[in-house]
This record gives C-alpha cells, sequence and structure tokens, in this order.
C-alpha cells in the first residue's frame, strides 16, 4: 500500500485552513485524514489541526491489526466524538476561536478494507481502473435540496449556497458523523478531499488522472488542476493506492 498527501493555499485565500495526516501504522494499515476548517480569523486552521491531532492520537493509540470491523468502526467514531469536544470546548474558552469548527474525513485502510468516517462535505471516492465512485454523502444545504428533489445534482454545482454545509465538528457539543465500508482490489485508489478540489475538477477529470499516474504524481496533479481552474479555496487531498 502507498499513502501520500498534499494541500495547497489556493490562489485567493489568504491562509490555508485545510489540515491532512497520512500515516502508515504497518505495511498493511494506514490512517488518512483530512479536515476542512472553518471561523474567525485563525479559528478555520485551528479547528481543523486540532481535529487531524486528536483523530490520529485516539487511532494511533486504540487501533491494531487484529482488530474487527466492528472495533475499528467504534474506534473511528470515537475519534470523531473526542475531535468534536476537543474543537468545542476550545471555541468557548477562546473567543478569538469562537464559532469555529471544521468538516472531517478519515479512513482506516487494513488489507483490502477501507473504513470510513466523514462529517461535512470533504469527500472520499472509491477510483478503480474504470470507474469513480463517491462514497460519501456531503452534510450540506445543497444535498439535502438534491435528496428532496429540489435541486439536481447539475443545478448543486453552481448553486450559490453550495458551500453551506449542515454538519461540522466542533460547531456543537455533540455531532453525529457517518460511517461505512468499502471493499479495493489492487491498482485501486481511496482518495480523500475536501471541497477546493471538487469545486474545481470534475469526478470524470479525476478518473482520467489516475490510470496512468503514481500516486504522487495524481494528487499534485489534481491540485494544480484545481488551481488552473480557478483555485478559489484551499485544495487538500490524501490518497492511498493498493499495489
Amino acid at each position: 500500500m502507498k499513502i501520500y498527501g498534499n494541500s495547497d493555499i489556493g490562489l485567493v485565500r489568504h491562509a490555508n485552513e485545510d489540515s491532512f495526516r497520512c500515516e502508515s501504522f504497518s505495511e498493511n494499515t494506514a490512517l488518512l485524514v483530512v479536515c476542512d476548517g472553518m471561523g474567525g480569523a485563525n479559528g478555520g486552521s485551528t479547528a481543523s489541526r486540532m481535529a487531524v491531532d486528536t483523530v490520529y492520537t485516539v487511532l494511533s493509540e486504540g487501533l491494531h491489526e487484529n482488530m474487527d470491523s466492528d472495533g475499528i468502526k467504534k474506534l473511528l467514531l470515537q475519534a470523531v466524538g473526542e475531535a468534536n469536544t476537543v474543537v468545542y470546548r476550545s471555541s468557548l474558552t477562546e473567543p478569538e476561536l469562537s464559532g469555529m469548527g471544521t468538516t472531517v474525513v478519515a479512513a482506516v485502510l487494513q488489507e483490502e478494507k477501507a473504513y470510513i468516517v466523514h462529517v461535512g462535505d470533504s469527500r472520499a471516492y472509491h477510483v478503480g481502473p474504470e470507474r469513480i465512485t463517491q462514497l460519501t454523502t456531503d452534510h450540506s444545504m445543497v444535498q439535502e435540496l438534491v435528496r428532496s428533489g429540489d435541486l439536481t445534482a447539475l443545478q448543486a454545482k453552481t448553486h450559490p449556497q453550495k458551500n453551506i454545509i449542515t454538519r461540522a465538528v466542533g460547531v456543537n457539543e455533540t455531532v453525529a458523523a457517518d460511517y461505512m465500508q468499502e471493499s479495493l482490489s489492487p491498482g485501486d485508489v481511496l482518495l480523500l478531499c475536501t471541497d477546493g478540489l471538487t469545486n474545481y475538477v470534475e469526478d470524470d477529470t479525476i478518473l482520467e488522472s489516475v490510470q496512468s499516474e503514481p500516486l504522487e504524481h495524481f494528487c499534485n496533479d489534481l491540485i494544480a488542476l484545481a488551481k488552473e481552474n480557478g483555485g478559489g479555496d484551499n485544495i487538500t487531498i490524501a490518497a492511498a493506492k493498493y499495489c
């Protein structure tokens, strides 16, 4: 398994409020985490960094190779819960951080399985040789409108409120995270990213890029493409490729 991650400020923002971490715990076990922060002058970057650090700490201390899928699920949900508590309490005790929050998408990869948890609109994709599948469903206002039939998926892409999310880590005392599992085959890529990528690069382009590129080049080329297409937000990617 190969893992790689990178983050770029983009072309418009004055600070990078995204954070990420990619860690191999063993030959067959790895952790990917991506967060997109929001709120206050320094709140966004603080929230995303706190969340990434907390998720990593919980997973690095609790994960072991013999853990079954139920154990991994509980640990991932615990990690998000603890991240929520850390960010929320900091927002209450430090006035300059009031109102801060962050998205989170995190994955434990063990053997040929990916165990994924997410809050907000940062996404996880399964990219295979011939197909790309969005695994997560955005917690966003436009996604609710798509689900209710009031917007089409195409209309949602350009809706003026497309960046308004309905769930975030650290905004409330508790948060509900979504969880899923996915099987991957040799050559497949699990891609985690912020909306700074998906708002500027179409899924089909991601699929085309992955087919011929080494993992590092694939990630960096996508970041460059997001900037070429406007780069209006921070862009962060963490990915794992099964060999």
